[in-house]
């Protein structure tokens, strides 16, 4: 919930204008506001946070809509993850 500076509720089509506005200033995308808590949990992940605290940043009460919903693994972790996997499966076996 947002508030003006008078604490009354900011109604969402206004907090969308503003978010779009301030958004195309910075030279962003457009995109819809419930997308940066997708983008805002997919860093945090991404930077290392552990998934309960992400669940609690974004106030999950369970931790698979976290994780199953708004977590999205990148490319790079992806192309990291199989270059791990190449660099065991080419490792010799130790010779006896």
């Amino acid at each position: 919930m947002f508030t003006t500076r008078s604490g009354r509720p900011i109604e969402p089509r206004n907090l969308y204008r503003s978010f779009l506005r301030i958004s195309e200033a910075a030279g962003l995308p457009k995109v819809r506001l419930h997308d940066t808590r997708h983008g805002c949990a997919s860093l945090l992940f991404a930077a290392g946070v552990a998934p309960r605290t992400v669940m609690e940043i974004l106030g999950h009460s369970q931790i698979a809509v976290t994780m199953n919903v708004y977590t999205h693994v990148s490319d790079d972790s992806r192309r990291e993850a199989m270059s791990h996997m190449d660099r065991l499966l080419r490792r010799r076996p130790p010779t006896v």
